[in-house]
């Protein structure tokens, strides 16, 4: 059975779709530039070593959406924070991989070296740079009770809080990669492709 990768989306509406990034840009090219970046990431990671899907929110909506490529399996997020919606993917048949649709920079590189961790480990994560993780895999054996509950999300304590909930589980962590949550994220992605920065 092939591994699968689950990319969590949201439907690309203005003022509903990267609120922080359009703080600074305005809510339809924030809306504008999350659909392009999906749109890209999801073409980027194809490949016949996994399965590629889509958990998607709001969930009706986004089963029925026409925004997303119609091959893809649909999962809808479901109910709970952020915790709860991913525990629920990751108790898909593994190895599972689920990550971000935010991040310009993943590669089918990252997954795969992810999946390889997960030959070893009971666990993986991408961490950001902010405290946070990318992604999150599990291989076949179910997570502990308690997975990703009491995960201080949205800060520096996310990592090492859901990293703690796995309790004696084997975790690797693989590459870094940051998310664009807000204009200046944006600004610097695009100095970095320019080479002016690394």
């Amino acid at each position: 059975m092939r591994p699968t990768v689950v990319v969590m989306v949201k439907e690309p509406r203005p003022s509903r779709v990267k609120t922080r990034l359009a703080r600074g840009i305005g809510s339809v090219p924030a809306a504008w530039w999350y659909r392009h970046q999906v749109t890209c990431l999801l073409r980027r990671l194809r490949d016949p070593r996994w399965q590629l899907a889509l958990a998607v929110s709001p969930d009706a909506e986004g089963l029925a959406s026409r925004v997303w490529p119609g091959d893809l399996p649909r999962i809808p997020q479901g109910t709970g924070d952020l915790g709860a919606r991913m525990a629920r993917l990751l108790a898909l048949p593994g190895p599972v991989l689920v990550i971000g649709s935010d991040i310009p920079g993943i590669t089918r590189t990252h997954l795969a070296r992810a999946l390889h961790a997960l030959s070893t480990a009971d666990a993986v994560f991408g961490p950001a740079p902010d405290g946070g993780y990318w992604l999150i895999g599990q291989g076949p054996r179910p997570a502990p009770c308690g997975f990703l509950r009491d995960v201080r999300w949205s800060g520096p304590h996310a990592l090492k809080d859901s990293m703690e909930s796995l309790k004696s589980r084997r975790v690797a962590l693989v590459d870094i990669l940051a998310d664009v949550d807000s204009a200046g994220d944006l600004y610097r992605r695009k100095i970095a492709a320019k080479g002016l920065i690394g």
